[in-house]
């Protein structure tokens, strides 16, 4: 059973950064895919960054572009840089794993393993 931990949320000021990680056990695929979606309260979740595990290849949601970087660590970890925060990046973020497939890389129905999620908040 995959399992997955989100961990780095905290709150900032607008313009500042934070760095959000992913540990995943259970996972026994060499090749699937990993993401980072967020929620704000009454809002829908929605992606933000994905990337295919082995590969390494990555593609980002347009708010997410020049300011947010995924990036893969060792040990099955996930990471999420994000810079120059703005007030609307208040969500909570969640890290999700799928099965290796083609498109709708930031569809959050294309994703089976949840982790609990971490909050930032972005202040002004």
């Amino acid at each position: 059973q995959v399992q997955l931990w989100e961990s780095g949320g905290s709150s900032v000021q607008a313009g500042g950064s934070l760095r959000l990680s992913c540990m995943s056990s259970g996972i026994t695929d060499s090749s699937y895919r990993m993401a980072w979606f967020r929620q704000a309260p009454g809002k829908e979740r929605e992606g933000v960054a994905h990337i295919y595990i082995g590969c390494r290849s990555t593609a980002y949601a347009d708010f997410a572009k020049g300011r947010f970087t995924l990036s893969q660590g060792n040990a099955n970890k996930l990471y999420l840089q994000m810079n120059n925060l703005k007030p609307e990046d208040t969500a909570m973020y969640y890290c999700a794993d799928g099965a290796w497939a083609i498109g709708r890389v930031l569809e959050a129905d294309e994703y089976t393993a949840w982790g609990q999620g971490t909050p930032v908040t972005v202040s002004s």
